[in-house]
């Protein structure tokens, strides 16, 4: 079971021992304090994940880092994929806050706070890309 969460604004997913940075970074990383060599230059435009090298076995992703994680079923550049398209932002790259919290407070993109317990996700992997449109042009509109 692959697990996701947050890292400097962008999304990090572990899978099978694989690590994936999905997005741009929003702030300053500090990549050896998070267990991970510099990946270089980041353009999620280009290229909106990234597989990174660990410098030591991480913890659970979630632990440590401020709350649960996401568990996916999906697996290795599926899910980087899939990641990159349920939560980027095509015209920068970046995560959008508000699909974040729909699917991490169960369909309130207002909640804030960050649950401690793990969110099942799996439905996320499953529902279809023409329905999840539909959800992100909802979400993404301006009010």
């Amino acid at each position: 079971m692959a697990r996701v969460t947050r890292l400097s604004g962008a999304l990090l997913a572990e899978s099978n021992g694989e690590y994936f940075l999905i997005g741009n970074t929003k702030s300053p990383c500090d990549w050896a304090a998070a267990g991970f060599e510099h990946p270089g230059e980041l353009d999620p435009l280009k290229h909106p994940y990234i597989r990174l090298s660990p410098l030591r076995p991480p913890p659970p992703l979630g632990e440590g880092r401020g709350g649960g994680a996401l568990t996916m079923n999906l697996e290795g550049e599926p899910l980087a994929q899939a990641l990159a398209q349920r939560f980027l932002i095509e015209r920068n790259g970046s995560v959008s806050e508000r699909l974040w919290r729909l699917v991490l407070h169960r369909g309130d993109a207002d909640a804030e706070g960050i649950p401690d317990a793990d969110i099942d996700a799996r439905w996320l992997g499953e529902i279809p890309a023409p329905l999840w449109q539909i959800v992100r042009d909802t979400v993404l509109r301006c009010l």
